[in-house]
């Protein structure tokens, strides 16, 4: 894991820190990221479940823009599962939903994912030219930020929903960008200041965003698994590793 890096020495002999410029995309909708760094987040939920998958062994992630693509990529590369979702629901014919708690080691251990989402696998394309895509949620955000926090430059893409704005995604980015800012981050576009002034200060208050944002109360609606799928999503810092794709 990438640490900080080390001031520069100053005029009077004391340490500044290396600025850290972070810009913010607030849907992936026609939007095409490169750079050196970009950070993905999907609160709800393909960030945060891709985090669980992945600390419980899972080899990697093929981001799929079609449930169609997923299911060609399992064909074509042995040892791989289809996974993701379609307006929450499990695709028919895939392995796997969009649920932190279907990714267990047993199941996905040394497996690829080639994931599908309605909003999460879009926003992991339109970095794809990024030259690190780094996964983050509010369950691994301590960690994602030591991951970046060596960049000069990091972009945030939130996935949003359906091509729009997503309250949870942009407080996540608000909460990063805070985070970053004791090692010389800085907000240098519009969406990153406003995302920044989102972001919550406590686990109360991550818990209480997530669970009020439209998002939460339309998968809420669905049944109950996905009420516990909720409260894991809203969880600050439960998980102490950040992934790359």
């Amino acid at each position: 894991m990438r640490g900080s890096r080390r001031g520069a020495r100053g005029p009077g002999g004391s340490a500044s820190l290396l600025a850290v410029r972070i810009s913010v995309v607030l849907s992936p909708a026609g939007a095409v990221v490169d750079g050196p760094c970009a950070v993905i987040v999907d609160v709800l939920r393909a960030t945060t479940t891709l985090t669980v998958a992945l600390a419980n062994g899972a080899r990697g992630v093929l981001p799929a823009a079609t449930p169609e693509e997923a299911l060609a990529l399992r064909a074509a590369r042995p040892g791989t599962l289809a996974c993701g979702e379609r307006n929450g629901r499990i695709v028919p014919g895939f392995d796997l939903g969009n649920s932190p708690y279907e990714y267990a080691a047993e199941r996905v251990g040394r497996k690829m994912l080639a994931f599908a989402s309605t909003n999460g696998s879009l926003a992991m394309l339109a970095a794809q030219g990024a030259r690190r895509r780094v996964l983050a949620a509010f369950v691994n955000a301590r960690a994602a930020v030591s991951r970046v926090r060596g960049e000069r430059e990091v972009t945030i893409v939130c996935a949003g929903k359906l091509g729009g704005f997503s309250l949870e995604d942009a407080a996540c980015a608000g909460l990063l960008i805070a985070r970053l800012e004791p090692h010389g981050g800085a907000a240098t576009n519009p969406a990153a200041r406003l995302s920044r002034a989102l972001a919550p200060r406590d686990g109360a208050e991550v818990r209480a965003l997530v669970e009020g944002a439209a998002h939460a109360r339309d998968l809420a609606a669905m049944g109950g698994a996905y009420a516990r799928d909720l409260e894991f999503c809203a969880g600050l810092d439960t998980i102490d590793r950040a992934f790359e794709l």
